[in-house]
């Protein structure tokens, strides 16, 4: 005769073994339900992280004095001269060419090739009030190139001096930029400037955020047609400006999934200079 399991002995083990299952099955499900909730907040916080840092690359070349807002892209354009707070799902400025200015020729090795596409340097002392404006250590036939690269063009790009005054371009080569018009008498004029080709807009539409681009580089201009989907499901899209700084706040929005009513919002911020 051998010992072996009774019939009771063999109920008991099958249902400790059930209340083991059921125990470990519903830990598996909140481990899961856990991990989905965290995947979805952090995509949400991931998304908004990425498109702040794309907002603060474009708007760290806004010039200053160009900065405003919009109730919508059709409405009027106001400056931000003070802080504001309102409910403005439009923010526009006025972005000088990054690109060239800190681009160089670097296939060939001479020193005066390597000079960037335009200095932001003009000579004041050489300018004979002609169309023609001297702009010493620039290549404006690598900045014309870029610009073309990007879909710009030179012949609509504008200069801005110090105090906000702007004239607009004809075209640009070597180391002399052809104005639309003489810089009118008795103006006075800076030794230093920014090349602007295009206005840049963030903008709510539909509960997406789109940024345009490659439009009239003036303060307040029209938005053009040109945008791309910057980041989609926005909940909230806020900016605040104030002593030479601009606070902007994304909150997005991301669901579990399909099934589920109740989504997952992060909220980022940050402050550009």
């Amino acid at each position: 005769m051998r010992t072996a399991l009774t019939m009771i002995e063999l109920i008991f083990v099958i249902v400790i073994l059930g209340i083991v299952a059921s125990i470990g099955a519903e830990i598996i499900a909140q481990t899961y339900e856990s991990y989905i909730v965290q995947r979805a907040q952090y995509r949400a916080t991931s998304k908004s992280e990425f498109a702040l840092n794309e907002i603060a690359n474009r708007l760290r070349y806004a010039i200053p004095g160009t900065v405003g807002f919009r109730a919508t892209t059709s409405s009027s354009f106001n400056l931000i001269t003070e802080p504001n707070t309102g409910n403005d799902k439009v923010l526009q400025w006025v972005g000088y060419d990054g690109d060239s200015f800190e681009a160089i020729n670097s296939s060939v090795s001479s020193g005066n090739a390597r000079r960037p596409g335009w200095s932001g340097f003009c000579d004041i002392d050489a300018y004979s009030g002609s169309t023609s404006l001297p702009t010493p250590g620039s290549n404006l036939d690598l900045a014309t190139t870029i610009i073309s690269n990007l879909g710009g063009n030179i012949a609509n790009a504008v200069i801005y001096f110090p105090d906000g005054s702007n004239y607009g371009i004809a075209s640009g080569s070597g180391e002399s930029f052809t104005l639309d018009s003489a810089i009118p008498s008795g103006k006075r004029i800076f030794e230093r400037y920014k090349l602007a080709w295009s206005s840049y807009a963030l903008s709510v539409e539909n509960g997406d955020l789109y940024l345009y681009y490659n439009f009239t580089p003036t303060i307040g201009a029209a938005l053009g047609n040109q945008k791309s989907l910057l980041l989609k499901n926005i909940s909230n899209f806020r900016f605040k400006g104030s002593e030479g700084s601009l606070r902007i706040k994304i909150c997005k929005t991301e669901w579990i999934d399909s099934n589920t009513s109740d989504p997952i919002r992060a909220c980022k911020e940050k402050v550009i200079f």
